[in-house]
């Protein structure tokens, strides 16, 4: 079973067996805040992620249930994951998942950086692959390797509340159309895996890198791309097929494209990548 899948499912707790060395106790409920689980036992006992290294998850989506176990976790290495402590530092995962054979496997396949793991983040996914707030218990597992987990990885922490500007929300769902090279802001990705690109914004979080060999491609909102200077994969899409199959950029690809007409137009977050 491949992470991505789960990545994309709404996933509300539905048991808890904790390991063996664990006192016998009911879960109450299971809890997600920032990238860590909160599991409330009928004993009074509140338990943080690493105090569940060993327990198994019995999950269930749109795709039927399954058993995910929690098998290590630690803080994510990444000084960009971490705008502060408690709930805001970053907590990596190794998740497996049990498949019909009986077999555990790794639930995320490896990033750019080699690294399987993952977290939870409360709320539910979108079909445009952003997240949208939902009720108590109900978070993705996303694993690190996709533009959910990096995101977070890269600062961008949809839970912060944050003091004027743009929403920490907001950030992270541009992020996710940034990442994913969504220009219309349809959910198309036209990206792909191990493609170079260097993320910034003004507010502190990401600088841009200014490698020479990078070149301005596009500033992004929530929505998507508010302009594009070049596309980042010339064989997945087009300025032209952009600029006729999206009304909310026409006239806004190619060299009008800049990193001031993007601000100015209500761009967050902005993104370099080979021309």
């Amino acid at each position: 079973m491949h992470s991505k899948l789960f990545s994309r499912l709404s996933l509300v707790c539905a048991a808890l067996s904790l390991c063996a060395s664990a006192r016998a106790a009911e879960l109450q409920s299971l809890d997600v805040v920032g990238t860590h689980f909160k599991a409330t036992l009928s004993d009074g006992r509140v338990l943080d992620s690493a105090q569940l290294v060993g327990a198994t998850l019995t999950v269930a989506g749109a795709a039927g249930g399954a058993k995910i176990r929690i098998d290590a976790v630690e803080p994510d290495p990444l000084p960009a994951a971490h705008s502060g402590a408690g709930r805001d530092a970053v907590l990596l995962h190794s998740f497996s998942v049990r498949g019909a054979d009986g077999e555990w496997r790794n639930l995320c396949e490896a990033g750019p950086d080699g690294r399987r793991q993952g977290f939870p983040i409360a709320g539910r996914a979108r079909g445009d692959g952003t997240i949208a707030p939902a009720e108590p218990g109900v978070f993705e597992l996303t694993c690190t390797g996709g533009a959910q987990g990096k995101c977070v990885r890269f600062g961008y922490h949809p839970w912060e509340t944050r003091a004027g500007g743009p929403s920490a929300q907001a950030l992270y769902d541009a992020c996710i159309r940034l990442v994913r090279a969504d220009y219309s802001g349809d959910g198309k990705g036209t990206t792909r895996n191990g493609q170079p690109i260097d993320i910034y914004d003004f507010l502190g979080v990401q600088s841009p890198g200014n490698d020479p060999a990078h070149d301005f491609e596009a500033g992004f909102s929530p929505e998507g791309a508010v302009c594009v200077r070049h596309v980042r994969v010339k064989e997945n899409t087009s300025l032209d097929a952009l600029a006729t199959s999206s009304a909310r950029l026409k006239g806004r690809t190619g060299d009008i494209c800049t990193e001031e007409f993007a601000r100015a137009n209500g761009a967050i977050l902005f993104v370099r990548s080979p021309p």
